[in-house]
């Protein structure tokens, strides 16, 4: 299956209450695919509904990186919330844990191919 340069190949949208997320694979012009993941939250200021959105650009270079960083982060949700430790759903509580925010490396972005 062939698909034009720079198109949107894939799009799956997730709601979840206020928010919605759009996962949209996209080829770029060297025919490179890449995902979009945008969260799209409904807000209402002075009586009037607008959406915020927020978009995170994902290349095929950090695919395997970022899946086995969100499944080690989910796993380890799952263990505090079996533990005890947190609760499930959702708590306006403060939490004082530990978070390891070391970043191993950086990749530089070039946008010349999208």
């Amino acid at each position: 299956m062939e698909y034009d340069k720079n198109s949107e190949v894939y799009s799956k949208v997730v709601r979840a209450g206020k928010r919605t997320y759009f996962f949209d694979v996209k080829s770029t012009k060297g025919n490179d695919l890449y995902l979009t993941l945008t969260e799209s939250k409904k807000t209402t200021v002075d009586g009037r509904e607008s959406y915020q959105k927020h978009k995170l650009f994902l290349y095929k270079e950090d695919f395997e990186k970022f899946q086995d960083g969100l499944a080690d982060a989910l796993t380890k949700i799952d263990e505090l919330v079996s533990t005890g430790e947190f609760r499930q759903g959702n708590s306006n509580e403060k939490n004082t844990s530990t978070i390891d925010n070391t970043a191993e490396e950086f990749t530089e972005v070039s946008f010349e191919d999208l």
